[in-house]
């Protein structure tokens, strides 16, 4: 597990840009924290870092959105609003996990749904400094 300290919007921005560089295709990665914890922002660097900066928009009513160039395919799920796995399944989600990398927002109400491997990064807020997050990265079965 790799434990990382981020003070700024920005700096979040630039974790989730470096880390992206290890990120391919096939790749799932589950965001989990509180509602402005930076699960967003990290989701902005990482399609920075696959210059897909300019395009970024909330799928909070759609669900996924796409981001794609000649280099790679993202899929950005929120997936807050789903009641259960069932409904993931029944928008294809699960098609998904292998057609390029998935960033899922609150993975954690779709558990059952996802893959044997993937990737959980947990965002959490400190109370005593309103800017500091913990950014916490571990690989599941990798």
């Amino acid at each position: 597990m790799e434990k990382l300290i981020s003070n700024s919007e920005n700096e979040t921005k630039l974790i989730g840009k470096k880390f992206a560089e290890r990120l391919k295709k096939g790749d799932v990665v589950v965001l989990t924290g509180d509602l402005g914890s930076g699960k967003t922002k990290f989701t902005e660097g990482v399609l920075q870092y696959f210059e897909l900066n300019n395009e970024i928009s909330s799928p909070t009513f759609t669900i996924v959105n796409e981001y794609a160039n000649e280099k790679e395919t993202i899929y950005h799920f929120d997936v807050y609003r789903l009641e259960d796995e069932d409904e993931f399944y029944a928008i294809g989600g699960e098609e998904y996990f292998q057609k390029g990398i998935c960033l899922i927002e609150w993975g954690e109400m779709i558990e059952k749904a996802l893959p044997n491997k993937y990737i959980h990064i947990s965002f959490s807020r400190n109370l005593d400094e309103e800017n500091r997050r913990e950014i916490k990265i571990e690989f599941i079965n990798m």
